[in-house]
């Protein structure tokens, strides 16, 4: 039986059924009255199940009060101790780190730390077309013959079992420093730190790499401390790190809840003040001139940080982030600014053509109903994952994306709410199915046989199939409440910034303005729907539908002819010539039955 959408929308513009967050009205006027907030801002507030006592700790997020004691972790004091030693002994310490922004970042945060505490550190990141993914037996051996005796991975190694084992052959110590599922088997290391091992019970298994790595760094820190390293030279700021742990958490997409919102929010005023010279460089070539906030750093820092790794250099992120010469980070800014531009034409040709994949199979009446797999030989592996989150985006369902080359596919994911790929990619890598793979619930990568090909996509068609149960996965649009053009002004979008920072586990409020008219569209750039949307109080609002020409969305508001629509969307100020105005960012409509 079909469950009732909001506003009666069980199938959208876009093929989905809206779902309100929440309608608690109690507890959402409570909210707006105690902390004299505008009703909406509450019933936002109750959608997420924040409750009153909760409320004030949810909008001011005090780290000293949400971090946790990481000696909480398994393996954390084995670890620390190791460190101090090294650090006591004037021990180079490796840093070998993923290439995403998450392992730039926990790279860059460890080797600040250490160079503030006094030690040295050698940062290796693995080339993603030469070396692959993670540790390497032939990196720890070239890490062991330059004199290393210890090494830490970061946001990598919970899977490297072969790596880890030669590596401990020849005398070479890892700690692993990760955040990825885990199996019940660990690898050979001195410390396996993860808050998602299966024996752990720890409750911060939310953190992103580079939040286990400034716990890590904490507890050093505080080792240190207890050890009498400090007596005679001052301790390092670690709060100042809090931008490095902002840029990563965000950009990882993991819940800004709990100590991850408290991260972000206080990483975002330390961001805000430039002194990181890499992000201020980054910051400056990409035209930011205003105070950084999430979505600069998910949407414009994050991008060039990834840029090195997916296309170009994969250590020029954790170069630029480590870097205290001025001249040196913009050097480096330019090249990611550029390798950033050469990834989205690399990516727009590979999405092309996986629709076209896409298309052609539903054609032939052979697309899977809960599954989009596309897999062709010579596509870039750089941009595979981000191709797979716009599939994911456009067919509401989770998809996967091969680049094959020499039998070899190196393939990326993207899920969709209430599927756990990553756990689904372990499972097929248990059974054989698969080179190496691993991921979080949202994302995996993984690494196929082509001989093996049709079988893990058969193997990952019925799991998502078993996990959708009889009704397969029906997408949903979470909506907040319905407003009226008039309403959401200015100075209401400024009351909406109280909730921030925004991301998984707290979505950028969305709102519905029912029964709107479409009163002037066109196209502008190379495919975004421009318009003004009227609503039933006589107010009128900007709006924007990015990537829509060619969408069902995109078709309705450039040919409404004036028929009402209900819109969907979330809200934000558009600042142009020193003057905000309001305007919508359309992600959905629906006609009125």
């Amino acid at each position: 039986m079909t469950e009732a959408g909001f506003l009666g929308v069980t199938r959208s513009l876009g093929g989905k059924r809206w779902r309100t967050r929440g309608e608690d009205d109690r507890l959402a006027l409570a909210l707006s009255q105690r902390f004299d907030l505008p009703e909406a801002v509450g019933r936002v507030m109750a959608a997420r199940g924040i409750s009153l006592e909760d409320a004030s700790g949810f909008l001011k997020p005090a780290l000293k009060e949400l971090l946790p004691d990481p000696s909480h972790l398994n393996d954390m004091d084995e670890a620390v101790d190791r460190l101090v030693a090294a650090v006591q002994q004037g021990e180079t310490i490796g840093i070998l780190g993923d290439y995403d922004v998450d392992g730039a970042t926990s790279s860059a945060l460890l080797s600040r730390f250490f160079a503030a505490v006094g030690a040295r550190t050698r940062i290796y990141i693995p080339d993603r077309l030469k070396e692959g993914y993670g540790p390497n037996a032939d990196a720890l051996a070239a890490l062991a013959a330059e004199g290393l005796r210890i090494v830490i991975t970061v946001d990598c190694g919970i899977t490297a079992f072969e790596p880890l084992e030669a590596a401990a052959a020849t005398g070479l110590e890892v700690i692993v420093v990760d955040h990825h599922v885990a199996e019940p088997r660990l690898p050979r290391a001195r410390a396996v730190i993860n808050p998602n091992r299966l024996d752990d019970d720890s409750a911060y298994g939310q953190l992103a790499a580079v939040g286990v790595s400034f716990l890590l760094a904490v507890a050093v820190n505080r080792g240190l401390r207890q050890a009498g390293w400090y007596e005679g030279r001052g301790e390092p700021n670690l709060l100042g790190l809090l931008d490095l742990v902002a840029l990563g958490t965000v950009c990882d997409v993991v819940p800004l809840t709990g100590v991850n919102r408290a991260f972000v929010r206080q990483g975002l005023t330390v961001m805000a003040r430039r002194r990181n010279l890499g992000l201020a460089a980054l910051a400056d070539v990409a035209g930011v001139s205003e105070a950084l906030k999430a979505y600069h750093a998910g949407f414009v820092l994050g991008p060039r940080v990834n840029a090195g790794g997916r296309v170009g250099e994969s250590g020029l992120g954790a170069t630029l982030l480590t870097t205290e010469n001025a001249e040196e980070a913009r050097a480096i800014a330019k090249r990611l600014d550029d390798y950033n531009q050469e990834r989205r034409a690399i990516e727009a040709a590979c999405l092309d053509t996986a629709i076209e994949q896409v298309e052609a199979e539903a054609a032939q009446g052979n697309l899977d109903d809960g599954l989009i797999y596309v897999a062709a030989e010579g596509w870039h592996p750089g941009v595979i994952g981000i191709v797979a989150s716009r599939l994911k985006d456009r067919y509401n369902r989770p998809a996967c994306v091969v680049a094959y080359e020499n039998g070899v596919g190196k393939g990326s994911g993207r899920s969709v709410r209430g599927v756990d790929l990553g756990v689904a990619v372990v499972a097929a890598r248990q059974s054989g199915l698969l080179i190496n793979g691993g991921g979080h619930p949202m994302a995996a990568g993984f690494t196929v046989a082509r001989d093996q090909d049709a079988a893990f996509r058969h193997f990952l068609s019925e799991r998502i199939a078993a996990h959708a149960g009889d009704d397969g996965i029906v997408a949903e649009l979470g909506v907040d409440g319905c407003l009226q053009p008039g309403g959401a002004n200015v100075e209401f979008i400024e009351s909406l910034e109280h909730l921030a920072p925004f991301g998984a586990g707290n979505a950028r409020p969305r709102f519905v303005f029912p029964a709107a008219r479409v009163l002037k569209a066109d196209i502008v750039g190379r495919d975004h729907v421009r318009c003004f949307i009227g609503g039933e109080d006589g107010g009128r609002i900007k709006g924007i539908a990015f990537r829509a020409a060619d969408q069902p969305l995109g078709q309705a508001l450039l040919s409404s002819g004036g028929l009402p629509l209900h819109i969907a969307g979330h809200l934000e100020l558009d600042s142009w010539r020193g003057r905000d105005e309001a305007q919508m960012i359309i992600e959905d409509a629906a006609k009125i039955a």
